[in-house]
């Protein structure tokens, strides 16, 4: 009985936390200048090549087991670099179109509801990819490649360019992504 207690409180406590981790710092709104200078920089390119399995299989034939085990958890380190980075963008490019939700224009409206979905959607996989990261960290046990994850961090940058294209900006976030 008090396990299940137990174990109920702790779910709930999951999911309230991944709730949170979700929406990003919702009450933290600015103007699109300030947000914009926020975001942080992702190489998508190189962020591919780290959770590449077959680079990864390259280099376990390659190279002793210590040196292998040693470079491997600095690739995981790197990715995990880059995945909280997305995931930190996302939360900012969902303050960004939640704004651009209230425009009367109704193609800078749903652009910007595809923007939100997208960044809601990265956020998940971020934290999900970050779980299977750090646990590959600790245990060396075969790993899934988070591929979608650097799929839909390109998608939110596309919408990211759509939105500007239609409210007739700069597209300054699109090029600091």
């Amino acid at each position: 009985m008090i396990a299940t207690f137990i174990f109920v409180a702790m779910g709930l406590v999951a999911l309230l936390c991944l709730l949170v981790m979700a929406k990003g710092r919702a009450g933290s709104t600015g103007n699109v200048e300030q947000l914009t200078g926020q975001l942080r920089p992702v190489d998508v390119d190189a962020f591919r090549n780290l959770i590449d399995l077959h680079e990864e299989q390259y280099l376990r034939a390659n190279l002793p087991g210590g040196e292998f085990r040693r470079v491997q958890r600095e690739r995981l380190l790197a990715a995990i670099g880059y995945i909280s980075c997305a995931a930190h963008n996302a939360a900012i490019l969902m303050r960004i179109g939640d704004a651009a939700r209230r425009s009367p224009d109704p193609a800078t409206a749903a652009a910007a509801e595809k923007l939100v979905d997208t960044a809601i959607r990265l956020r998940l996989s971020a934290f999900h990819a970050l779980a299977k990261l750090y646990l590959a960290l600790i245990l060396p046990l075969p790993r899934i490649s988070p591929v979608r994850l650097a799929e839909s961090y390109e998608q939110m940058t596309r919408l990211v360019v759509m939105l500007s294209v239609f409210q007739q900006k700069p597209q300054d976030v699109a090029a600091a992504l």
